[in-house]
Parts: C-alpha cells; sequence; structure tokens
C-alpha cells in the first residue's frame, strides 16, 4: 500500500440483470516512523588501508518512503553524501572517524548508531 491508496471503496456484482453493491468502506493508510537505521562497512570491520576504497551502506528497518539519506563524520559540519551508500575511492588519512547516516521521510529522522572508521 501507499498513501495515496486512503479513499472510499466499494464493490458492485452483478447476476444476471440484477445488480448489487456493498455499503462504502474509508481505508484511511498511515505513514510507519523510520526505525532502525543501521550502517553496514566494506571492508568488514571499518579498518581500511591507506589508498583502498571504503564503502558504507545505509539501511532503515521499517519507514513509509519515499526515503532521502545523508552521510556526517563527527567533528566535521560537512555534508559528506545523499545516497543509500557512500563510497570514498582513495582513503586518506583525514577519512578516520565515527560515521553515521541519517535517513528522512521528509516527516521524520532516524539516524544510525555511529561507525569508527580507522584508515591504516
Amino acid at each position: 500500500l501507499q498513501l495515496h491508496h486512503s479513499g472510499h471503496y466499494h464493490c458492485e456484482g452483478f447476476v444476471g440483470s440484477w445488480q448489487s453493491q456493498s455499503a462504502v468502506v474509508t481505508v484511511t493508510v498511515h505513514g510507519v516512523p523510520l526505525s532502525g537505521v543501521s550502517l553496514s562497512v566494506q571492508p568488514p570491520g571499518g579498518q581500511v588501508a591507506l589508498g583502498d576504497r571504503l564503502v558504507l551502506s545505509c539501511a532503515v528497518a521499517t519507514g513509509t518512503g519515499p526515503l532521502s539519506f545523508s552521510w556526517h563524520r563527527e567533528g566535521s559540519g560537512a555534508l559528506l553524501g545523499t545516497g543509500r551508500r557512500l563510497e570514498l575511492h582513495h582513503v586518506g588519512d583525514n577519512d578516520s572517524g565515527h560515521y553515521h547516516c541519517r535517513a528522512s521521510d521528509g516527516d521524520s529522522v532516524a539516524e544510525s548508531p555511529t561507525l569508527n572508521v580507522t584508515v591504516l
């Protein structure tokens, strides 16, 4: 179901030339609040060699879309990315830190736990 499926519904049936119609029912579809935002990382464990690739992925266990995502690192006010994945192709020393993603459905916002990334 989507939110736009809310409305008034009835059914009609025919037996020969006799028509019958059910009572009207009202269906209201409610949004599900965001919860269960989590992070996964490649390479596993969040330890990556200098110059290698780091991929962080954000997942939402429950919530009604459409969803938007943003990526953040503690101590940095900069927005790092806006998709389900954050990919750093050539990590440097300054990429070490605590990362988290933020998911939003337009009405509510939920954050993942932080994940420590260490550049070796």
